[in-house]
């Protein structure tokens, strides 16, 4: 399906966290609906990405970047302010996990995560949106989690970083509410992607069960984009069905409950 933006062109969408999971789906779902890319990882991996999404017929611009250091930010926002175009439309997927006992994981490890979950995005939030509300127009998908729900044991510092996504967004929300501007949260399941071993989370029950496909999570996420939604549960029937029960679960009992899916060893019980 061709897009187009009012004056008439492609839209122009940023897409980070592209290489691989949910955030490869995600661009080919732009890609795939008419959109011109601008995808950001800070692997090489991007640029065979990038050869796959111009099969759509679209122009994709790559840049590789660390966003964990402030200066990354700036040099991504710099970059897209040196194009010349206006972004139409962002979805912020950039981040990672740790997982393990608090009392054992790294704490290095979790400060880099802190920074590419929250003050990464936190920080180019502040400059896309800053431009998107100045125009009147601009839509923004952040890639949340259904562990923003719950306190989520054995990934204690990671829940904690995506339910501060989720507070954030809700705030923002209220704050640009007379703008045309739409912020809509992503919120999936556990998902085939390498997020959990590179979380060092292979070992756990959610590490072996059965995931969603991210293809569907990000037709889910862009749909309810387009559709203005402000949340949008991923995933499976079943992992839909899931998230609701966490949200009215007693948060003590959701805690058990994650912590039986992600405790270290878990997979072996």
């Amino acid at each position: 399906m061709q897009m187009m933006t009012q004056n008439g062109f492609r839209p122009y969408t940023l897409v980070t966290g592209a290489s691989s999971g949910i955030g490869l789906e995600l661009a080919k779902q732009f890609a795939q609906h008419g959109h011109d890319l601008l995808i950001v990882a800070e692997d090489l991996a991007i640029e065979t990405v990038a050869e796959q999404l111009r099969s759509y017929g679209g122009h994709v611009e790559t840049f590789q970047v660390d966003l964990i250091p402030l200066q990354g930010v700036e040099k991504l926002y710099q970059h897209i302010q040196k194009s010349g175009k206006t972004l139409d439309y962002a979805a912020l997927n950039a981040g990672v996990g740790v997982g393990g006992a608090f009392l054992e994981t790294d704490f290095q490890r979790e400060v880099d995560m802190i920074h590419l979950n929250i003050v990464s995005t936190v920080h180019l939030t502040k400059h896309l949106l800053r431009d998107m509300v100045s125009r009147n127009e601009g839509r923004i998908l952040f890639t949340s989690s259904v562990v923003s729900i719950a306190p989520a044991p054995f990934q204690a510092v990671y829940g904690a970083s995506k339910a501060f996504l989720r507070s954030f967004i809700e705030a923002l929300r209220s704050e640009i509410k007379e703008s045309n501007v739409k912020l809509t949260a992503l919120m999936p399941n556990a998902t085939e992607t390498e997020f959990f071993a590179r979380a060092d989370m292979l070992d756990t029950e959610v590490g072996q069960m059965e995931k969603d496909d991210p293809a569907v999570v990000a037709e889910q996420g862009f749909d309810g984009l387009m559709a203005g939604d402000e949340n949008v549960m991923g995933g499976s029937l079943k992992s839909r069905i899931q998230g609701q029960m966490a949200r009215v679960m007693p948060k003590g009992v959701a805690a058990e409950m994650n912590r039986g899916m992600s405790e270290p060893g878990s997979a072996h019980h």
